[in-house]
């Protein structure tokens, strides 16, 4: 059922150079970015040793989260968007949930145009940081 819901997008950069290109890409899109978490550095800083490189940011654009909160709060339970970034097989990644199925877990379908523009937006934030054509990966 959600085979495609992750899109993932491979880049020739190193993890914290696609993390500052994700930055970058994320404040040109006029999405302010809510949170940058370490995965790999607060999971070693507990105790528990973890050795890939994991990092999370959380980016929103605050026209499209007041748009799909006036119509339901609950939806705040799946914002920001999170793109994260982490190496596979020696290959930096950068990844995210798409919204478009994101938000179909509400009963909202006026609200599709706005996930669609939320995701292309993701989208181009995602290949300005990688130089990468978008393909979806389960």
């Amino acid at each position: 059922m959600f085979d495609d819901a992750v899109l993932t997008l491979e880049s020739s950069l190193d993890p914290a150079a696609a993390a500052d290109a994700i930055l970058a890409a994320a404040a040109a899109e006029q999405y302010g970015v809510l949170g940058d978490i370490d995965i790999h550095a607060t999971l070693n800083q507990k105790g528990f040793p973890f050795p890939h490189p994991v990092r999370v940011i959380e980016v929103c654009s605050p026209a499209h989260a007041a748009q799909v909160l006036e119509a339901e709060l609950e939806i705040s339970t799946a914002l920001p968007c999170r793109i994260s970034v982490f190496v596979r097989d020696g290959v930096t990644c950068v990844s995210t949930i798409k919204p478009s199925l994101l938000l179909m877990m509400f009963a909202q379908p006026q609200l599709a145009p706005v996930a669609a523009e939320v995701e292309q937006a993701i989208v181009r934030i995602m290949q300005a940081a990688t130089g990468s054509q978008a393909h979806a990966e389960a």
